[in-house]
């Protein structure tokens, strides 16, 4: 197998575990603070698997940060996208099938500029911090990367997980669409380009700041 198609491969991976963690917790356990924990701990888990073979972006919006960045070649950043977007949607086919008897009592009620903060800045965070743990030469071949990305997206699941779909992540913002957590496509859709947003932005953030 080329070394290309393996990145896809873990990209496909990474992102179908996240997916189907943030599903299943949708369909089979919403209460407490077990949705962020799982979410954030999948997430690094998964970063920490495969970070070394595709850099564990398992998100569009990270992709595109690391693009913009410099640290990722623009004929990659296709197949990433369409890799993990595919992830994405085969994780939440396969809870909706698992589901088949259960429902998400209710759908949730978002106010649209909250909800586009919300999403902009924790998708922003989450996009920053991949980039300066896990591409700056500075800090390279740390052992702390995945915890740091895991966490980020846990402390974004328990800071704004109420006022937004929690996606910071272009491939979730169209799961929550499959599944019907959002509470309409056209949300969905407005998290999914705030998502992108936020990752281009961070990435001249970090040209701007670091200049290795």
């Amino acid at each position: 197998m080329k070394e290309n198609w393996k990145k896809y491969l873990v990209e496909f991976i990474g992102t179908f575990f996240l997916v189907f963690t943030i599903g299943a917790i949708a369909f089979f356990w919403n209460e407490g603070v077990i949705a962020p924990l799982a979410i954030g701990f999948v997430l690094m888990v998964m970063v920490y698997a495969g970070g070394h073979v595709s850099g564990g972006h398992y998100n569009p919006a990270v992709s595109l940060a690391v693009l913009v960045r410099g640290a990722m070649e623009e004929k990659d950043y296709i197949p990433y996208a369409l890799f993990q977007i595919a992830g994405a949607l085969c994780a939440s086919g396969l809870v909706l099938f698992m589901s088949k008897e259960y429902v998400i009592t209710a759908s949730p009620e978002f106010n649209i500029i909250n909800l586009m903060i919300a999403e902009f800045l924790f998708t922003f965070a989450l996009c920053y911090v991949v980039l300066f743990t896990a591409t700056s030469s500075k800090v390279e071949n740390n052992s702390y990367y995945g915890l740091a990305i895991g966490s980020t997206v846990m402390v974004g699941a328990f800071a704004v997980g109420s006022i937004c779909l929690g996606a910071f992540n272009p491939a979730v913002a169209i799961s929550t669409m499959v599944l019907g957590i959002a509470c309409c496509t056209k949300l969905a859709w407005i998290t999914f380009g705030i998502n992108l947003l936020a990752g281009a932005f961070a990435g001249w953030i970090y040209k701007i700041i670091n200049n290795d």
